[in-house]
C-alpha cells in the first residue's frame, strides 16, 4: 500500500519562496504535483520518473524546481517554488504512481497574498 504524506503549504507574499514536501512509502514509479485553485480543474504541475527525468507545466516552468530523494523504501519529492504569484494560490496534491495505478495527497495550501 502506498502512502504519502505532504507538508510545507503555507502563506507567502508574492515573489517569495516555499517548499513543498511529500514522503511516499512503497513501490513507485513516479511522483509528482498537481493544483487545484478555488473554482477550477485539478491541473498538473511538474513530475519527476525514477531515472530523474522532470516536466513541468509552462506556467511554472523557470520558477518551480520537482527533486527527490530515496532512503530505504521511502522516497521524498519536494517542490521548490520561487517567484510565487498570487495565481499560484491552490491546494497543492501530490502524486505517486506505479505503472498504471496512481495514488494522492491529502493536499497542502499554498496560499500568495499580491
Amino acid at each position: 500500500q502506498v502512502q504519502l504524506v505532504e507538508s510545507g503549504g503555507g502563506l507567502v507574499q508574492a515573489g517569495g519562496s516555499l517548499r513543498l514536501s511529500c514522503v511516499v512509502s512503497g513501490l513507485i514509479t513516479s511522483m509528482g504535483w498537481y493544483r487545484q485553485a478555488p473554482g477550477k480543474q485539478r491541473e498538473f504541475v511538474a513530475i519527476i520518473t525514477n531515472d530523474s527525468r522532470e516536466t513541468y507545466a509552462d506556467s511554472v516552468k523557470g520558477r518551480f524546481t520537482i527533486s527527490s530523494s530515496r532512503d530505504n523504501a521511502e522516497n521524498t519529492v519536494f517542490l521548490q517554488m520561487n517567484s510565487l504569484k498570487p495565481e499560484d494560490t491552490a491546494v497543492y496534491y501530490c502524486r505517486a504512481a506505479y505503472w498504471g495505478t496512481e495514488y494522492w495527497g491529502k493536499g497542502t495550501l499554498v496560499t500568495v497574498s499580491s
